[in-house]
């Protein structure tokens, strides 16, 4: 297994970087997957028998997961090299998908929370961070734009899982129009059977991404590029921190909290995606003008959304700002979600509309982070700090579902809410996503005494 090692994955001079990004994809649109959830929520409810709550948890835990494990993970990560640790993320991902679904089959839910929530939330994690710092070192011109690239994948996930899953639960369940109808329900074995295809497909695909990932030799840096010349900002550093002063910083915990309180905000509506907009537009007579197909396009348009969102403002934060751009994920956002809870139901337009903006600031959010971190803390383990800092998408992984689902369980039953039930839960989110603003315009330039001196640098430099 010598080939998954850091000096086995070295690229030779003259390597082209933009064929680093497809082996980033790779990874980041499979584990994406975690975004279309929503798709059989309401099969799963069904066959368990139990609450939204109780299934929103298998997401709640593997976004726990993916936190910690980046948290933990991450200066192994560093040490390792993108190679290994790709390989070691599609090996949980992979299996926690055959163990969820021995858990469907055997009617366990604790078997689906331990392979899809404990083991796939680590593939999750490892594989999130494992592309990012190596396409930061292959990108340290446009840090933004290489984040996005880095990260639009996983927001894009659910582009491709979403009718993928949909069309193997009709498959897998014989499904016929004009005997199921508009509002048919895959069946527990169905679903089964689905996490024993994408813990396979997925695997594979990863794969191709271990396989073509690289690193930049010690010495390389892009042709014509003069790190003199670049543009001067009071927010971005040239000293260096290390991840132990950062957690010490009073930046390092603002951003933490303007980013779980935005990602707290955008799984209100990715969590509960598919049921939302057929509750939107759900009649007097119980009946919804929206059928299960036009559900899970919607899924996939929120999936646009997030992963073009992860590149599109990633990339402005180049020009603009980072502190400026999360200004707007956050004040923008609190302002859409208040025309989303008032008006969304008056027009599908405007509810989609809506929708696909705020997820694109969720994911803008994600993708802008890294280069955040690099600007305040230096390139010293801002991967192991960006590890850290996941763990705001821990906490909000709990938070998330709790409040939506704890909400929607006093409004009603699935299949019988409408557009006035879900007031409570976006009102909800304007509120966390207001207070998550105010954190972002306390954020100032780390002070000196957390800089690392030169000597632990150049020690630090002769070790790698």
């Amino acid at each position: 297994m010598n080939w998954l090692d850091r000096s086995a994955s070295i690229a030779p001079p003259g390597f082209n970087r933009w064929l680093i990004p497809p082996a980033a994809l790779a990874v980041h649109l499979c584990i994406g997957q975690a975004y279309a959830t929503s798709v059989y929520k309401s099969a799963l409810i069904g066959h368990f028998e139990v609450s939204q709550t109780a299934i929103g948890v298998i997401f709640s835990i593997a976004i726990v997961m993916l936190g910690l494990s980046a948290a933990i993970m991450g200066t192994w990560v560093e040490r390792s090299g993108p190679r290994k640790s790709m390989f070691v993320a599609a090996s949980f991902w992979g299996v926690g998908f055959l163990v969820g679904a021995a858990g469907i089959f055997t009617s366990q839910l604790w078997l689906v929370y331990l392979g899809y929530g404990v083991i796939g939330g680590i593939g999750l994690g490892i594989g999130y961070i494992s592309p990012v710092s190596t396409l930061m070192k292959w990108f340290p011109d446009r840090p933004g734009m290489a984040t996005g690239m880095a990260i639009m994948g996983f927001g894009g996930g659910a582009l491709i899982a979403s009718p993928m899953s949909t069309a193997l639960l009709k498959f897998f369940d014989g499904f016929n129009p004009a005997i199921n109808g508009a509002d048919w329900i895959a069946s527990g074995s169905s679903v089964g059977k689905l996490f024993l295809t994408l813990g396979i497909l997925y695997f594979a695909v990863m794969m191709y991404g271990v396989a073509n990932i690289r690193v930049p030799a010690a010495s390389w840096k892009p042709r014509g590029w003069n790190p003199s010349t670049t543009k001067v900002d009071a927010m971005v550093t040239t000293a260096h921190v290390s991840a132990a002063n950062a957690i010490k910083t009073r930046s390092f915990w603002l951003i933490w909290a303007a980013l779980f309180l935005n990602v707290t905000a955008g799984i209100g509506i990715l969590e509960q995606a598919s049921p939302m907009i057929q509750d939107f537009f759900r009649g007097a007579d119980g009946n919804s003008a929206v059928n299960a197909a036009v559900a899970a396009g919607f899924v996939g348009m929120l999936s646009i959304g997030n992963m073009a969102g992860r590149f599109i403002w990633s990339s402005t934060s180049d020009i603009i700002g980072r502190k400026r751009i999360y200004m707007v994920y956050l004040g923008v956002g609190a302002l859409f979600y208040t025309v989303l809870a008032f008006f969304g139901g008056s027009s599908m337009l405007l509810f989609v509309a809506m929708a696909v903006v705020i997820i694109s600031f969720y994911g803008g959010s994600f993708s802008t982070a890294p280069a955040y971190l690099r600007d305040l803390f230096g390139t010293y383990q801002v991967g192991a700090i960006h590890g850290r800092l996941l763990t705001a998408w821990s906490a909000a992984g709990i938070a998330g579902p709790l409040i939506v689902n704890g909400l929607l369980d006093m409004q009603g039953k699935p299949g019988t809410m409408m557009a006035s039930n879900y007031l409570p839960v976006l009102l909800t989110m304007v509120v966390l996503l207001i207070i998550g603003f105010i954190a972002t315009t306390l954020i100032k330039p780390v002070a000196s005494k957390y800089h690392e001196p030169e000597a632990a640098l150049t020690s630090a430099t002769q070790e790698a």
